[in-house]
């Protein structure tokens, strides 16, 4: 029997995609034990603000830029940037016709009283996919307890083996980072997801792409957004690979 996984950092509101490969899968891993990149999408995203894409961001406690994501923590006045973030998300988006729902409940999640990042971004995760109704089981990955891998493919390949799965999803985003045939000689099948061109209305034009899913809550029901949910693509084509010199097949780098 197929058992498709798919694993990422815990980004905070991450884009349509993200949630795409939530919903593909049968599994999804959080890589909250990896190591946290500054400038990454773990603790910013971009909403829209006056007709351009705006980071909105959640500022960290300054630590050592060696830890991983679930060993940092937000900053001590987190509260009062929550606020500023929440007034800004209002005027940009008080005139969406999904406001006066969508703002309550994204206002809870933002103070869920947690400083942890990965596990503030987890509840976010978390919340959102209930909010869609995504049903995926969702697993941490520093649950597994695995022993350290000898570079990215192999910790994806270790958690692949201790839960069974034998269908692997990553992102596009990914592809010069992974050999398909190094997965397929351990047994699994590599894919790569490929979220369609969706666009969908918004206050101005010309329209933006890739922002947070708030911004597509703002915009869009339930109904029309789980629709949105199957709009991908799975696998690659040959030409792809040929241009990304996927000779290397222990290419490291971010394996999520």
């Amino acid at each position: 029997m197929s058992k498709t996984i798919a694993m990422m950092q815990p980004y905070l509101f991450p884009y349509l995609g993200y949630f795409q490969l939530i919903a593909a899968s049968d599994l999804f891993v959080l890589g909250d034990d990896l190591q946290y990149v500054k400038g990454s999408w773990v603790n910013r995203n971009r909403i829209l603000v006056n007709g351009e894409p705006k980071f909105i961001t959640f500022p960290l406690k300054k630590d050592c830029h060696t830890l991983n994501i679930n060993q940092r923590y937000l900053s001590g006045d987190i509260q009062g940037e929550l606020s500023r973030i929440i007034r800004m998300i209002t005027l940009s988006y008080s005139r969406a016709p999904f406001f006066s729902e969508v703002l309550p409940w994204l206002e809870q999640v933002m103070r869920f009283p947690q400083i942890n990042l990965a596990r503030y971004a987890e509840n976010a995760i978390r919340e959102t996919c209930a909010y869609l109704h995504i049903t995926t089981p969702i697993l941490r990955s520093s649950d597994l307890h695995l022993p350290p891998p000898v570079d990215h493919q192999d910790r994806v390949i270790q958690t692949m083996e201790v839960l069974g799965g034998n269908s692997y999803i990553n992102p596009i985003g990914g592809l010069g980072l992974y050999s398909p045939d190094y997965f397929m000689s351990r047994g699994i099948k590599l894919n790569f997801h490929r979220i369609d061109e969706i666009e969908y209305k918004q206050l101005t034009k010309p329209f933006v792409a890739n922002l947070s899913i708030i911004d597509l809550l703002m915009f869009n029901g339930v109904d029309q957004i789980q629709n949105m949910l199957k709009r991908f693509s799975l696998g690659v084509a040959e030409e792809d690979f040929r241009s990304l010199e996927l000779n290397r097949p222990y290419s490291q780098g971010c394996a999520m």
